[in-house]
């Protein structure tokens, strides 16, 4: 394998795989025409990752990664109001933590491969709450370091949060290339669900069978009756090489992808937006200036500062997945894992919020509103007007 000669801050030994330039290989939306964002963020919270759901009591639960000298915990939002054309601040809702330590981290006390754990994916089902956690290292290969995903499990809260249930399921209950479970977002506690089925995607590296937290190479789907959801046999996973075909499989050595870029694929969030009929996908992954795929963790801080943001639409979660947006160069100083709380959508789609987090003055609960133009339309929603304002 090639590699990029590279030296880092303190002249040290920072080479790396070069891999093809991150071109991103989907066709082009033909639904969505264009993106339009806000100029401005607002920041709140503290930590990064973010998987969201909408509770069933309208509170949106976050999981959030390293901060509070914790790998993981549990924070709440309430919305005080929905003011898409408004100025973009926290009086529109609030953010506080309710759990420091969802799970504890004495489960892994002598294991040097473990580095700690994050939250993957979070899930209301009528009230209950299930936290899709992933066991990580900080990367294990020294030409394209990767944060590992080594093994993942999902755990229960029956009280909105305030205590967790670790024991529902084996901390190996997920493992190789679906190690990292995020769950599809519909309504509120899972209402106006697609059936009677919970959605889940797995991000993979096709070609050592891992998972990694970014710059993998492809998505996998899987799902599991939502009364089943705790239950390893009940899973069953997508197997189709065709969208217009979709077929399911027990056996995981039969999953088939059901969203491709090589190298550049992020642990991604999936949402519904019933408004517009559309799976929303926002995807991440880190660069160099020449748009090689190279993980954040490859570099030390500063430098491993870009990353490339694209944004997805698809008819069906199976896809198949058109590219609708792409930033090269994403936040301030390289952002990760867009997501769209459903709630916060307005209910023609056209206006949402995005959330995300990054390093730096970015490791927060990032917050910026966007607008969508379909296809036939002459503009962005009015709404939308203020997005354009630049200070000069």
């Amino acid at each position: 394998m090639l590699k990029k000669k590279c030296t880092g801050l303190n002249g040290e030994n920072r080479d790396y795989f070069l891999y093809p330039q991150a071109i991103p290989p989907q066709e082009p939306s033909d639904y969505i025409q264009e993106v339009l964002f806000d100029a401005y963020r607002y920041h709140s919270g503290e930590g990064d990752m973010w998987p969201i759901t909408w509770g069933a009591d309208d509170c949106l639960y976050c999981g959030a990664g390293d901060n509070k000298g914790c790998t993981m915990n549990l924070w709440r939002v309430q919305t005080l109001r929905f003011a898409p054309a408004a100025l973009t601040n926290t009086g529109q809702w609030s953010i506080d933590m309710i759990n420091p330590q969802p799970v504890p981290l004495s489960l892994f006390e002598g294991n040097h491969e473990v580095s700690g754990v994050k939250p993957a994916g979070l899930l209301d089902i009528d009230g209950v709450l299930y936290l899709s956690v992933e066991v990580q290292n900080y990367g294990d290969n020294p030409f394209f370091g990767r944060q590992h995903n080594l093994s993942g499990w999902i755990v229960r809260s029956e009280d909105g949060g305030k205590t967790f249930d670790h024991t529902v399921t084996p901390t190996d209950f997920f493992s190789g290339r679906l190690a990292s479970c995020h769950f599809l977002q519909f309504g509120q506690g899972y209402a106006n669900a697609r059936d009677g089925y919970v959605y889940a995607f797995f991000p993979c590296d096709l070609e050592d069978g891992q998972s990694y937290w970014e710059n993998n190479d492809a998505l996998l789907l899987g799902r599991v009756p939502k009364t089943q959801i705790l239950n390893r046999e009940a899973w069953e996973f997508y197997s189709s090489d065709t969208p217009s075909s979709p077929s399911w499989s027990s056996r995981e050595s039969d999953a088939k992808p059901v969203f491709r870029y090589y190298k550049m694929t992020g642990a991604n969030h999936v949402v519904y937006n019933p408004g517009i009929g559309r799976y929303l996908m926002g995807n991440y992954s880190f660069i160099d200036r020449e748009l090689h795929p190279r993980p954040i963790h490859q570099m030390g801080y500063p430098e491993s500062s870009i990353s490339q943001l694209t944004l997805y639409e698809a008819p069906e979660p199976w896809g198949p997945w058109k590219l609708f947006y792409r930033d090269d160069d994403w936040g301030t100083y390289g952002d990760y894992q867009p997501n769209f709380p459903t709630k916060w959508m307005a209910a023609d789609g056209r206006l949402l919020y995005m959330v995300s987090s990054g390093s730096w003055d970015d490791y927060n609960f990032v917050v910026q509103k966007m607008a969508l133009k379909l296809k036939g339309e002459a503009d962005f929603p009015p709404e939308s007007r203020l997005f354009r304002y630049r200070r000069t």
